[in-house]
């Protein structure tokens, strides 16, 4: 993406919820950097929760584990690197779209969050290598708060 730094920052926790707080400070720290609007810092901080949240409650369900946050930021946005050793599991594969008509209490549970949270990002990306799920997720700093300020 252009306009990213080119040395990315980089934040190494346990699989834990206690962790989560870190992770989403980081990814604040970086939108920050960034000048990213209210919107896009939300966005960005919504997905990646989201996914840290189910790498450590159904990834590593419990086991110890890491989770290993790379970003980049600069005036072209953010993008953010998820990087884990549980199980194989791609996210898109697991994104449950909205059920039109049908009742909450009658929709399948579970991959709700994560459609949510591939929606709200510009970019996602997944792959399985060398036994690590990578999640690659981009917000971009142009356009993204599609409501103009109030006057």
């Amino acid at each position: 993406m252009v306009g990213l730094a080119r040395k990315p920052a980089v934040l190494e926790v346990p699989a834990t919820v206690g962790a989560l707080g870190e992770i989403a400070a980081f990814v604040l720290l970086l939108a920050g950097r960034a000048g990213l609007g209210k919107g896009a810092t939300y966005r960005i901080r919504l997905a990646v929760d989201e996914l840290a949240t189910n790498i450590v409650m159904h990834g590593y369900r419990g086991a110890d584990g890491r989770i290993t946050v790379r970003g980049c930021s600069g005036p072209g946005g953010v993008r953010i690197v998820l990087e884990d050793s549980a199980p194989a599991f791609d996210p898109v594969a697991g994104c449950l779209p909205p059920a039109p008509g049908v009742p909450p209490e009658r929709r399948r549970v579970g991959g709700l969050g994560i459609h949510l949270a591939l929606t709200s990002v510009d970019a996602y990306r997944y792959t399985h290598r060398d036994g690590r799920n990578i999640s690659t997720l981009t917000v971009k700093a142009e356009g993204t708060d599609p409501c103009p300020p109030r006057p």
